[in-house]
């Protein structure tokens, strides 16, 4: 039923999309992945329907596939994106939205962000992300009531998520897992163990002359997992992913400046899990724009309080203790240059992301991307130092 009240809005609706096709090439192999090249396409189609002057409704589909089997070869429509792989066709949006006066209420798949820094936002607690490729990825939608009420230079955002969605994590015969090379044991993906229970959350956000200010509460489960493992017979392990409970106390914060804008961003993370953390994440960088060019630049930070954890997947915490940056460049109204950058302050690993993005046409968009990783094998960023990567992208949007 769900499928058909998606179509049907089509007819009048608001609609856009794009097809994006890439090619990505790795100059080397890796131990548990001797592939060089990976092609993959995707479809992109998104409608709004507004019903009436206060209500709306918002529809966006993806269509995938691609060479190297990350992507689901079942012909299905995905809406909760809690497969190991990535799901041919999924229902990445589908809410309702109702705005009027100072409130606004969504209910469905949709998109929360939190965070106001750039590269690292640990506020982020109802934006899981799709890490099949650890440096480049994407966020996922989640199900959820939002509701957001405006006053004056208050704003109060509650959230209510009654279904969880984890990030996704890289693949185990792919080369963004680095298994130790002395492994005795044959290992194998076991399936994830996905908590229950309902995710809230509450933030609070104070415009003020010359500042900006926010506070943000969240209870639930940690979207990033624990990585645990059981022992099978024939000396075999397997693999399986776990969200520990976690509670979130944060705040960010912004002020202009006459040379930059200071932006801060810090989070305490709080567990009743035997085996999760309790830590602090936080960011602090300057912000410029100098005619055409748009500069960041600072440090993400860490402070673990209690250390429990044996093995985990948090790409947040791996970019932590490191000088961030990032400069972009608006070259003309048709071509654009960035880089982003995370350099450890011990040295131990780093990379460098570039990328070129020309607009040909109305429709047509080319992407050129270079990324370099280097590092030390027990760095989170050096461990992939055999992944730097060139991205060929082409893009046709309507």
């Amino acid at each position: 039923m769900r499928w058909l009240l998606f179509f049907s809005l089509i007819a009048h609706a608001e609609q856009r999309g794009f097809v994006d096709v890439r090619t990505t090439l790795f100059p080397q192999t890796a131990p548990s992945d001797s592939g060089r090249v990976i092609g993959d396409a995707l479809l992109r189609y998104e409608v709004r329907q507004r019903l009436t002057p206060w209500l709306k409704v918002d529809g966006a589909i993806d269509a995938r596939t691609d060479s190297h089997r990350q992507y689901e070869r079942e012909f299905r429509i995905d809406w909760q994106d809690r497969g190991v792989q990535r799901p041919a066709i999924s229902l990445r949006r589908f809410s309702v939205t109702a705005h009027k006066g100072r409130v606004t209420f969504e209910a469905g798949r949709q998109f929360i962000r939190w965070g106001k820094a750039d590269i690292l936002n640990p506020l982020d607690r109802f934006a899981p992300r799709d890490f099949l490729n650890v440096i480049d990825n994407d966020f996922l939608g989640v199900l959820a009531a939002r509701l957001t009420v405006e006053k004056g230079a208050h704003t109060v955002d509650l959230v209510l998520q009654p279904r969880f969605t984890p990030s996704r994590t890289p693949l185990l015969n792919q080369r963004w897992v680095v298994l130790p090379r002395d492994l005795k044991f044959a290992v194998s993906q076991g399936a994830a163990r996905i908590p229950g229970g309902v995710q809230s959350g509450a933030r609070w956000n104070y415009l003020g002359r010359g500042f900006e200010m926010a506070l943000a509460f969240y209870e639930g489960h940690n979207h990033l997992p624990v990585v645990d493992g059981r022992l099978l017979p024939g000396l075999r392990v397997e693999l399986f992913n776990r969200f520990p409970t976690m509670r979130m106390y944060g705040g960010a914060g912004a002020v202009p400046l006459p040379w930059f804008t200071v932006k801060g961003e810090s989070a305490f993370f709080k567990t009743s899990d035997r085996g999760a953390d309790d830590y602090v994440l936080y960011v602090v960088q300057l912000e410029r724009t100098v005619k055409e060019w748009t500069f960041v630049g600072g440090y993400a930070g860490e402070h673990v309080i209690e250390r429990r954890v044996q093995l985990d997947f948090a790409p947040d915490r791996g970019l932590a203790r490191a000088f961030v940056g990032r400069a972009s460049l608006a070259v003309d109204a048709a071509r654009t240059l960035a880089f982003e950058t995370a350099v450890r302050q011990n040295g131990a690993g780093a990379w460098l992301k570039s990328e070129y993005t020309q607009q040909l046409s109305k429709h047509w968009q080319a992407r050129a991307s270079i990324t370099v990783i280097r590092g030390k094998q027990d760095d989170f960023l050096g461990q992939y130092r055999r992944n730097s990567h060139a991205i060929l992208a082409l893009r046709y949007g309507f």
